[in-house]
C-alpha cells in the first residue's frame, strides 16, 4: 500500500505501522518538545507519545499504534 510522509510516497505492506512509514521515507524528526528538543519514537508501544504526527490533517496521532491506510497522509514536524 502507499503512504504520503511528508509528501514523499513510500510503499508499506499492509499491517504496518505509521512509524513504520515515517521509518521508510527516512523521516527521523517526528515533532519538536515544547523547549525544541527533538523527538522521535522511544517504547514502540504507545505508552511514551514521542512518536506522534499529524494523519489526515488529525494532530497528535502516536504513530507506532496506528496501522497504515492505503492513501493516508501523514505530516511530521518538518
Amino acid at each position: 500500500m502507499k503512504v504520503s510522509v511528508n509528501g514523499r510516497e513510500v510503499t508499506v505492506a499492509a499491517g504496518s505501522m505509521v512509524s513504520t512509514a515515517v521509518a521508510a521515507a527516512g523521516v527521523s524528526l517526528y515533532r519538536r518538545s515544547v523547549t525544541g528538543e527533538p523527538r522521535g519514537p522511544v517504547c514502540g508501544m504507545g505508552i511514551c507519545f514521542e512518536c506522534r504526527v499529524r494523519i489526515d490533517g488529525r494532530e497528535h496521532c502516536r504513530s507506532c499504534q496506528i496501522p497504515c491506510v492505503d492513501g493516508m497522509e501523514v505530516r511530521t514536524d518538518v
